[in-house]
């Protein structure tokens, strides 16, 4: 599969620094880590838009027309040292004049989904192993 960049050639309506909660985000890293590759899905009540997580993004887009950007949180400035809790800085995007009506909603329905995706997952039966000290 292609991962979607027209989010990146497009133009901006406007873009700031934004957070996004660590839960969020720690949950979206978990499922791509898990499923793999760019994740896509439709958003109840919102007719034509799909939102699509992947590694950089976080895009919502309108299939209807040819999946032009609406919304978009990219540029995550994650480290390996970021305490899990604390939220992480990005820059929130608009191409759309009406994206502020959506992006709540989008997070909602990230959640919602990328939790049910990981909780139908099969759970990894592992076993522990016993360490048996070393003859001496």
């Amino acid at each position: 599969m292609t991962m979607y960049w027209r989010h990146e050639h497009i133009v901006r309506l406007s873009a700031w620094p934004t957070k996004v909660e660590a839960r969020l985000y720690n949950l979206s890293k978990r499922a791509m880590a898990r499923l793999g590759g760019e994740l896509r899905f439709s958003m109840r009540g919102l007719k034509t838009l799909d939102l699509i997580v992947q590694d950089g993004a976080w895009i919502i887009v309108d299939r209807a027309l040819n999946d032009v950007p609406i919304a978009a949180w990219t540029d995550f400035q994650d480290s390996e040292n970021r305490a899990l809790h604390k939220p992480v800085i990005c820059e929130l995007r608009y191409y759309h004049g009406h994206a502020g009506l959506v992006i709540k909603k989008a997070l909602r329905r990230m959640e919602e989904e990328l939790s049910a995706l990981l909780d139908s997952g099969e759970e990894d039966s592992g076993q522990v192993i016993a360490f048996r000290p070393k003859d001496g």
